[in-house]
């Protein structure tokens, strides 16, 4: 008798797991192009994780250890992005582009990421990324595309440079973010989303 009792009752289990399994694959939802709902992309932070002032030396100059050359500080930037998922499923972003620019009109530095990242139904994940900026690249930037607009307000490049970089981590000198874009796919739908932001 409870030999049969328990037979029945691991029947019943069974169909009910049976049961439920399908009532969720039923109702799954599968993206498409008419449901898919576009990420919503915020910056959450932004900091300078590590700063050594500002210097520079010329290749002419002997260091102290190692090889001369035309050598200057570090700036990294490092941007925190909300990224919420409003879809029913999860979405995956593969790829994110963005341009730093300081002092709101001088691009420094385009950052390019096609890392993965997984953003679940409904939640809202974060994603960080990381620029690197030298005082070497961000005075030969100046002098190929932003020396113009230095000239037409009387403002030498080293002096520009300076004060950026004392600037940016007093948070006295404005971040912006420019050419935004987020790539997101899910299934068989894929979407590009330009953002546009300001850091500070």
């Amino acid at each position: 008798m409870k030999k049969s009792l328990m037979l029945f009752m691991a029947l019943l289990l069974g169909f009910g797991f049976v049961f439920s399994s399908c009532v969720t694959t039923s109702t799954q939802v599968k993206p498409n192009e008419n449901n898919f709902i576009a990420p919503k992309v915020t910056l959450e932070s932004f900091m300078v994780p590590q700063y050594d002032g500002y210097w520079y030396y010329a290749k002419s100059v002997k260091p102290t250890k190692g090889k001369g050359d035309n050598r200057g500080a570090l700036l990294p930037l490092t941007f925190l992005f909300n990224i919420e998922n409003k879809n029913p499923y999860p979405v995956l972003l593969n790829g994110m582009t963005f341009t730093v620019v300081i002092d709101k009109e001088f691009e420094l530095v385009t950052y390019n990421n096609d890392d993965e990242y997984w953003i679940p139904a409904g939640k809202t994940d974060q994603v960080r990324a990381t620029t690197l900026i030298t005082v070497r690249s961000a005075l030969l930037s100046l002098l190929v595309t932003g020396g113009f607009k230095l000239k037409a307000k009387k403002i030498s490049p080293w002096a520009a440079l300076e004060g950026w970089w004392k600037g940016v981590p007093e948070g006295t000198t404005p971040v912006n973010l420019t050419g935004c874009s987020f790539s997101f796919s899910a299934g068989e739908v894929s979407k590009v989303y330009p953002y546009e932001m300001v850091a500070q």
